[in-house]
């Protein structure tokens, strides 16, 4: 049995048990598309590109693996199988839980090395010129939906240091937007996202691409905020606690407004045309019938929503630039008494290529706006827990006017429509998901289209 072979045999049950497998229900129907190897101590290192055919539309998985002919100490939990090869017994881990990969993916970006291709190619790169004396310690981030985070602590000439290093599991062709954003952001100064430390960039075999080759980004590394807090944990608790969050918000949205400005700087602008408009439009009101067919209460919500649209439609728009994309509080970390914007990758269902497109920054600040009005929900939305929200939401869009010198209030219609989409959205999302939240959505809809008669 040749080792692709073992590979893909015990690869094919186990994947479909992983947090970020996006076909939950569906049986694997693997294909290798190409694999590359990098130099480790204790173990063989393959990263495996598979394409799953068994989904709805095909998906193309990163799947790094270590093969060790001894056990891994405490690696029951990311044993994926074992078979035989000869008189050895090979066990196959989960390769971002065994130190041997680790160590070395983190090696691999900041010595700027290529791996061994096995038919497709795979190159660190380094954003800063880090010298990694020590690898000291090095753990899987727990709780993630869509990737895969290793957590370092290391030892440079200037000191420790920590770092995260995320790995990309469904793999796009097109530049991953939480790499370049952020790496640009940092670039350019800001103190709103960590310091970029580099990457991996990938080439495959895709016939539908032009040349035959697909190309991508396979991992991040950046920084480790050790001790940061999530906002959203953060703000769930001042709530909780009838603490006032008035100054904080205040302070997010004059964040948010300093990191959309250093991104139109990076990247431009765009003047936004009739034809991005009414593409606008159009997928608000796609959206909207999805969300009446899957969540009926929504259809006596109809007409206001829809001359909410309508009039959003004749406004004045502002340019269009590069965005955060998939902006809440929990995309935020508190570190000391500073806002920190994490996961610039948009949101995790659009391609790649939609998500690096230029949009509208109202987006983002309609995101945090629900962010804010989930925090009262999640509480059971009792008087307290509204007036609290309603509070921060003012606070938030204070700062942002604020700071960006834009009066986001002139032509609210136009904000309450973003916000009125991110609402549908979430209807759909809670109906599918998380039915006992799903009157939060219903609510805000309810709130906004009472706003719009």
């Amino acid at each position: 049995m040749s080792l692709l072979t073992s590979h893909l045999d015990l690869i094919a049950p186990w994947l479909g048990s992983q947090r970020w497998f996006a076909s939950k229900g569906r049986l694997p129907e693997l294909q290798l598309i190409g694999s590359w190897q990098i130099p480790a101590v204790d173990a063989r290192v393959h990263t495996h590109l598979i394409m799953d055919h068994g989904a709805t539309v095909p998906v193309l998985y990163q799947v790094p693996v270590t093969e060790r002919t001894s056990p891994l100490d405490d690696g029951d939990a990311a044993l994926i199988g074992t078979y035989a090869d000869g008189n050895d017994t090979v066990h196959l881990y989960d390769g971002p839980h065994d130190p041997a990969y680790a160590e070395a993916l983190l090696r691999m970006i900041t010595a700027n090395a290529a791996a061994v291709s096995e038919g497709a190619d795979a190159t660190g790169r380094a954003f800063a010129n880090l010298d990694l004396t020590t690898i000291l310690a090095a753990r899987v981030l727990r709780g993630e939906q869509s990737n895969t985070s290793i957590i370092y602590r290391v030892t440079t000439p200037d000191g420790p240091l920590r770092v995260i290093c995320k790995v990309f599991r469904a793999l796009h062709h097109g530049e991953n937007p939480d790499v370049v954003l952020q790496s640009a952001l940092a670039a350019a100064g800001s103190e709103s996202v960590p310091h970029s430390i580099g990457c991996i960039e990938g080439e495959w075999d895709d016939s539908g691409q032009p040349g035959g080759r697909a190309r991508g980004h396979l991992a991040f590394a950046q920084e480790f905020l050790a001790g940061a807090e999530d906002a959203w944990r953060f703000a769930l608790r001042a709530s909780e606690a009838g603490e006032d969050f008035t100054t904080d918000a205040h302070a997010l949205g004059v964040v948010t407004a300093e990191v959309h400005r250093t991104l139109a700087e990076a990247f431009g602008t765009l003047s936004p045309s009739a034809e991005n408009v009414a593409e606008t439009l159009a997928s608000w009101q796609a959206r909207l019938q999805l969300a009446i067919d899957e969540v009926p209460a929504i259809a006596e919500l109809r007409e206001p929503i829809e001359r909410l649209y309508s009039t959003a439609g004749n406004l004045d728009w502002p340019a269009l630039q590069r965005i955060h994309g998939d902006y809440h509080l929990g995309q935020v970390l508190l570190a000391d008494g500073h806002w920190i914007l994490l996961d610039f990758e948009g949101e995790p269902m659009r391609p790649m290529l939609e998500r690096s497109r230029p949009d509208f920054a109202l987006r983002d600040v309609a995101g945090m706006l629900r962010s804010f009005d989930y925090v009262a929900g999640s509480l059971g939305s009792t008087e307290h827990a509204a007036a609290w929200t309603s509070a921060s939401r003012h606070a938030f869009l204070d700062g942002y006017i604020a700071e960006s010198g834009t009066d986001l209030r002139a032509h609210r219609e136009l904000l309450d429509a973003f916000e009125m989409d991110k609402a549908v959205y979430e209807a759909v999302y809670e109906a599918r998901n998380r039915p006992d939240w799903l009157t939060i959505p219903l609510t805000a809809l309810r709130r906004l289209a009472a706003r719009a008669r």
